[in-house]
């Protein structure tokens, strides 16, 4: 429903080791086993991850229904965002099953280390394709037409980094189905304001998605794949920071527009000064590896507080 790939955001949850089961492990641990690498593979065991992608989605909700949106749509968005969530992880490990054993970030991924066969693969994205398309019939016509827009979106998002210089951009427009669709199930129409909102979630996914791609810079160059860390080479800080602003003004057009209270307000101020620090660190000379996640952290603990805004903004 809320779609988005999986891309690079279980980059720093840490690595999953491979349990090999002897051929006279019982059924039940099989089964065990089984039950463990799917959920690997839908990511359930690295929910960060999952709450940044939800983010986006519930901002477009609570801004399109004045911070009140009925709650049974809270609850079909959600689940709908997590139903696309667990296809896009699945059709990235698919399209990568070959490739991610060359990685040490990910060659412990289920179908990377065979631990379930592409059949299985295949199964599992099958029911969450399913899932999301009975959630979407409880949507308007609008909104469930752009549920079926962005499965293909989803569906050739891995293709984009063997073909395309800046396969983080086809993420984002992915992302951007989040913003629309919650919208369009609330109005029934997509005004100007989420087109506003539906940019500044591009750029701010953009932004944080190439950081992601920074620290395996050197594994995408030596197995072929694009991305944008690689594409803007030594101007990539510049080109987050760009992101970022871009982020920030456009929110800030956006609250004008919705004439939202200062709750809204103080959380752009905090936006600012978190993105603006994010800047200047990525800027310095071979910043430690361990700060690309702790970017990764902190603009789910700041997108969070932007949708707190957002709400108290429109109630208030």
């Amino acid at each position: 429903m809320t779609p988005w790939s999986s891309g690079p955001l279980d980059r720093y949850a840490g690595g999953t080791s491979t349990v090999t089961l002897s051929p006279m492990a019982s059924p039940s641990t099989r089964q065990s086993s089984t039950l463990g690498a799917i959920l690997r593979l839908l990511r359930w065991d690295k929910p960060t991850g999952r709450l940044i992608l939800l983010i986006p989605a519930l901002w477009s909700l609570f801004l399109a229904a004045a911070g009140q949106p009925p709650w049974t749509l809270v609850g079909v968005i959600v689940l709908g965002t997590l139903a696309t969530s667990a296809a896009g992880c699945v059709v990235n490990d698919l399209w990568d099953r070959n490739i991610d054993p060359q990685v040490q970030r990910t060659r412990h991924r289920p179908l990377a280390a065979r631990d379930l066969s592409v059949q299985v693969g295949l199964a599992v994205l099958g029911i969450a394709l399913i899932c999301a398309y009975g959630l979407s019939l409880y949507l308007n016509a609008l909104s469930f037409w752009l549920c079926l827009l962005a499965v293909p979106v989803i569906l050739l998002y891995p293709l984009a980094k063997r073909v395309f210089p800046v396969p983080q951009l086809v993420l984002s427009v992915a992302w951007g189905f989040a913003v629309l669709i919650p919208w369009a199930a609330v109005t029934g129409g997509l005004a100007l304001p989420v087109w506003i909102l539906w940019l500044a979630v591009l750029l701010w996914t953009l932004g944080f998605d190439t950081v992601y791609a920074m620290p395996d810079r050197e594994d995408d160059r030596r197995l072929g794949v694009n991305s944008a860390a690689l594409f803007f080479g030594d101007y990539t800080p510049q080109m987050v920071g760009f992101c970022y602003l871009g982020t920030w003004l456009l929110l800030i057009w956006l609250g004008l527009i919705l004439m939202l209270a200062w709750p809204y307000w103080i959380g752009l101020a905090m936006a600012l000064m978190l993105w603006s620090r994010q800047y200047y660190l990525l800027s310095r000379y071979h910043p430690p590896m361990v700060l690309y996640g702790k970017i990764f952290r902190q603009n789910v603990q700041l997108g969070f507080i932007l949708l707190l805004g957002m709400i108290l903004g429109s109630v208030l």
